[in-house]
């Protein structure tokens, strides 16, 4: 067994370089005490899992109390089986050979199915200090974000991946802190945006999440958490197109990213956007139209074989209104038959909902109770309502 090697050799290469046994610092970790720049912090073991260093006491212990008790083998309590599908899977503890004494919570990673994971962790409830927490760390807490008494949530960090840069956006708990009443609604959407267009389909699947762990919450009087926060994972790499419903409803649909258009076109879908990637008349072809272009380009049926397109005038602001991606030469040119060239090849079955993670993570601070927990109901029933609003403007 190789020894632990120092913080300074851990942020080499990125952070990947093996620390002890394989494993390395977690490489998309967005909030939480990072390793090899703070006491403790988060790795990921050659076999999948991540392994989060036990914190000291008493918010380590009482955290791995948390998981033992609702992860007993002989647990029969209704309440603690229903929140087993909000956490991440516990595998107990782990240890380093060469420090036998340095105890790890061995936890499911969350992120593992996803080939471009986009990640937020939204801190919950209206309290970031716990029932026992000095006059003095209260203070400390509020100031940090005096915003969080009143809408219940803190977003601590997220890792958007733009499909235009191949890249991820990230964002620390500064930025959180940052948001206002005001802004705290734009704030959240841009972790659904991936430079292109905004994943409805994701914010579709969170709320859906999020109402079921609202639920838990509403009939257990068991727990209050405190600090504890809601991790989100989504792909960034999932392509979207459009397809048309009967009352000409656009949806969003997850589908193949690339496809075959007329006469040899290779098409790539962004949503409503439609690029055509190459062809074989005019060679490479690769551009976008971006936020300004504000006319969308409306498909109605006339009969099984004739295809119409009609030019509709759309708000400037409207979420829809970057419907086509052409070269320059396509929109000084003929852009028309190119359009009916791709409205021809739209699909128009609508695929189910995103692949979408929200799981409940941190729990240093929970407690027995025997009442509701009222603040984080409150934040879980804002965070909803901002989300609703994300999807309504």
């Amino acid at each position: 067994d190789e020894p632990a090697a120092s913080a300074e050799e851990a942020e080499e290469d990125g952070g990947k370089v093996p620390l002890f046994n394989g494993c390395v610092p977690l490489s998309h970790q967005v909030a939480g005490h990072m390793y090899g720049k703070d006491k403790g912090g988060i790795l990921q073991h050659p076999d999948g899992t991540v392994l989060k260093q036990l914190q000291p006491p008493p918010r380590g212990p009482r955290e791995l109390e948390f998981y033992n008790k609702v992860y007993a083998a002989d647990c029969e309590d209704p309440v603690f089986l229903e929140l087993r599908k909000y956490l991440p899977k516990y595998y107990g503890t782990w240890s380093p050979p060469t420090a036998p004494s340095d105890l790890y919570l061995k936890l499911e990673d969350v992120t593992h199915r996803f080939k471009k994971p986009c990640i937020m962790d939204v801190k919950i409830g209206q309290k970031s200090y716990d029932p026992y927490a000095s006059a003095e760390k209260i203070k400390q807490q509020i100031s940090k974000y005096p915003l969080m008494e009143e809408i219940g949530f803190l977003v601590l960090g997220m890792r958007v991946y733009h499909i235009h840069s191949d890249s991820y956006e990230t964002q620390n708990q500064h930025y959180g802190r940052g948001l206002t009443k005001e802004t705290v609604k734009d704030g959240v959407a841009r972790f659904f945006h991936n430079g292109y267009y905004l994943r409805k389909d994701v914010v579709i699947a969170s709320i859906q999440k999020i109402k079921e762990i609202l639920q838990w919450f509403e009939s257990q009087k068991h727990l209050n958490f405190y600090a504890s926060s809601l991790l989100f994972v989504y792909d960034g790499s999932s392509q979207m197109t459009t397809a048309w419903l009967n009352d000409s409803t656009l949806v969003e649909k997850r589908s193949l990213s690339r496809g075959q258009g007329p006469g040899g076109n290779t098409l790539e879908y962004y949503n409503n956007n439609i690029c055509v990637i190459s062809s074989p008349e005019n060679g490479k072809l690769e551009s976008s139209v971006g936020r300004g272009f504000s006319k969308m380009y409306a498909l109605h049926k006339k009969h099984q074989s004739q295809i119409s397109l009609k030019v509709e005038t759309v708000e400037q602001d409207n979420l829809w209104k970057s419907s086509a991606c052409f070269s320059q030469e396509h929109l000084n040119g003929n852009v028309i038959p190119q359009l009916e060239k791709v409205f021809c090849h739209r699909p128009t079955v609508v695929s189910e909902s995103a692949e979408v993670e929200v799981r409940m993570i941190d729990f240093a601070h929970v407690f027995p109770s025997n009442t509701g927990d009222e603040g984080y109901i409150h934040g879980l029933n804002n965070l909803i309502t901002v989300l609703q609003n994300i999807l309504d403007t």
